[in-house]
């Protein structure tokens, strides 16, 4: 043998040497190539290996491995290998939450994704990992055709206008009612029931939970927060998920063993669920090892990760830090693991809300990026209302609040939205945003079941006074018990203001002349509190025309009284007070679609100084004219 043979052949085998301690595939002898994964076939008990992982920073680290054994079936279609990773940190931590997706190398080959622990109160470093043939089969699994917020909905100024209006695609996240009557805590109890994971405790071997980190939340509406993702297979913690400033140095994409973290909102406000980078395929990546909050088709912000420490915990340790660098979309969120591609852009829509009214606050102003997604829009969207109120207005006195908030809708225009509230003695209760009519209306928007639609900015404006301003509707009484038909009963309202004398305030009624020779009810009651007729929506146009229309002027009082007519709504339109007789000519001869009559009402309603609680009710005697 010559030197320079000599030569090449060490320099080869150096190479060789490097490339399998990297897991990559190199040349053994002419004509044969090693396959750089290993399968759960070919592992065996006592086999060694090494992990990698980001146990600060950014940079991944090795851990040792060492088999222990196969559990067969573990999952529908998937086997879990059990595992030792003693290693400085890991003999303290044991099981690390974040740790989900770190790849794992049995004898130089990728074998899988750290992504099991037992449920709680680990003693010992082991844990299960997901074999990586079922992770590489949905890294490759292609996006569905007609998948709406990967194909140009354009999350941010200056990029090309969302798609025309097409049939939406069902989902697993969307919220099943009526169009226009969106609750976001309903959608979090159908989501419970549709795709949550059970409650672990006790259960054995479970998914490594995904850390949701969350920074310039409030400890409120963090418990908003979890109410609202837990059930999902989250972990809402306090402890991180902003955004650090990116140094020069920081990774440009994704590599093996790297952090990364899905995005679901990002500014004054953030939460970033992380993990782990398993493999990275060109621009594609899976990670995790398990599902994310198992939602199938998806489409959330991906971001490189930064490791800022791990908590160690004899319950469950857990990694925190920060988004380094925003890049990608989450593809995919399947049972073995999640898929990322750098090249997707995920929609997004930003919220900005100002406060007025509090001086001396160290922070008026709060923006924020929030994922367009089913659920996740409208319950990010109430957990940043909550948490600025919560930083803002923290005090134990009374105050009163309204909040005005503009949604603008793309290709629909802008609709304008009033809340308002009095709490006592305190803060607004953070579930209270759940129910904001600007949170209401997001939820009706991106859950409408005719065609897509983007929500394209939320700008709100919350003005404080801390007073109560409220008065409490003490009783009501009349001025005449029986009165004529067409003739006007006089009401007395007896409102109690939180200090000072009593407020009384006189109301006239017409009684309609159909009422002639009967009592009847007139209910007092705030004007917050009537739900105006409004024809059920038949399409996207007439859903958000009927958003500002949901109730009535909150600053008045309400009289209203039955009258034995019905109204019908039928197509977009409401038509009150009909006869029977024109009932009956609407009812369809051929077919079962037709007007929806409803109980028909006259209302009388009252501006008032002040929001108004309570209702009450008195009955008059309706006499006939005598003619």
């Amino acid at each position: 043998m010559n030197a320079a043979r000599a030569s090449t052949l060490g320099l080869l085998a150096t190479v060789s040497g490097l490339a399998l301690g990297l897991g990559v595939s190199v040349p053994l002898a002419e004509g044969q190539i090693r396959n750089p994964t290993i399968g759960v076939g070919e592992i065996r008990e006592g086999m060694k290996g090494y992990g990698l992982t980001v146990f600060r920073g950014t940079e991944p680290e090795r851990f040792d491995v060492e088999v222990v054994g196969t559990l067969h079936n573990f999952r529908p279609g998937q086997d879990l290998v059990l595992i030792k990773t003693p290693h400085p940190r890991l003999n303290i931590t044991k099981n690390v939450k974040g740790m989900s997706g770190s790849p794992i190398y049995i004898e130089g080959r990728l074998a899988g994704a750290y992504s099991y622990s037992l449920a709680s109160f680990n003693t010992e470093p082991v844990a299960g990992f997901t074999p990586i043939q079922p992770m590489l089969t949905e890294l490759r699994r292609e996006i569905p055709p007609g998948f709406w917020p990967l194909e140009g909905a354009a999350p941010l100024p200056g990029r090309p206008a969302a798609p025309a209006a097409a049939p939406r695609r069902a989902d697993a996240n969307g919220f099943v009612g009526a169009p226009g009557q969106y609750d976001l805590m309903e959608h979090a109890s159908q989501l419970a029931a549709r795709v949550a994971r059970p409650d672990a405790s006790g259960r054995g071997i479970v998914p490594t939970a995904t850390p949701l980190l969350m920074s310039g939340m409030g400890d409120r509406a963090a418990e908003l927060a979890r109410r609202l993702f837990e059930p999902l297979g989250l972990e809402p913690l306090q402890a991180g998920g902003g955004e650090s400033k990116t140094p020069s140095d920081a990774p440009a994409h994704y590599v093996d063993g790297g952090a990364i973290g899905v995005q679901l909102a990002r500014g004054d406000v953030a939460m970033m669920g992380l993990g782990t980078v398993t493999h990275v395929e060109g621009a594609k990546l899976c990670a995790f090892g398990h599902p994310m909050m198992n939602g199938g088709d998806s489409a959330l912000p991906t971001t490189i990760g930064k490791v800022l420490w791990i908590y160690a915990s004899d319950q469950h340790s857990f990694k925190v830090g920060e988004s380094l660098r925003p890049l990608g979309a989450l593809v995919q969120d399947r049972q073995s693991a999640i898929v990322a591609d750098e090249r997707k852009t995920a929609p997004t829509f930003p919220v900005k809300i100002e406060v007025r009214g509090v001086d001396g606050a160290p922070q008026k102003t709060w923006n924020t990026e929030v994922a367009d997604e089913r659920f996740m829009s409208a319950g990010l969207s109430a957990a940043m209302l909550g948490s600025v109120v919560e930083a803002t207005i923290s005090e134990r006195r009374d105050m009163t609040w309204q909040l005005h908030s503009r949604v603008t809708i793309a290709r629909h225009g802008t609709i304008d939205l009033d809340d308002f509230g009095v709490a006592i003695g305190g803060l607004p209760e953070a579930g209270e945003w759940a129910s904001a009519r600007a949170v209401r209306a997001i939820g009706d928007v991106v859950n409408n079941p005719w065609e897509p639609a983007r929500i394209e900015r939320v700008e709100s404006v919350l003005t404080v006074q801390y007073a109560r301003d409220l008065w409490h509707l003490r009783g009501v009484s009349l001025m005449e018990d029986v009165v004529s038909a067409g003739e006007k009963a006089r009401i007395v309202v007896h409102l109690r203001p939180f200090a000072g004398p009593e407020v009384t305030r006189t109301v006239d009624v017409t009684m309609p002349p159909e009422l002639a020779g009967h009592d009847v009810d007139l209910e007092v009651l705030p004007g917050y509190e009537v739900a105006p007729e409004l024809a059920a929506p038949e399409n996207l146009a007439e859903l958000i025309a009927n958003e500002p229309r949901q109730s009535a002027n909150p600053r008045t009082l309400a009289v209203q009284l039955r009258v034995p007519s019905q109204g019908v709504t039928f197509q977009g339109h409401v038509a009150p007070r009909l006869p029977d007789f024109a009932l009956d000519a609407l009812r369809p001869a051929h077919g079962t679609i037709g007007p929806d009559p409803y109980p028909s009402y006259v209302r009388t309603f009252v501006p008032m100084d002040r929001y108004v609680e309570g209702r009450d009710k008195v009955r008059v005697k309706v006499r006939p004219v005598v003619r």
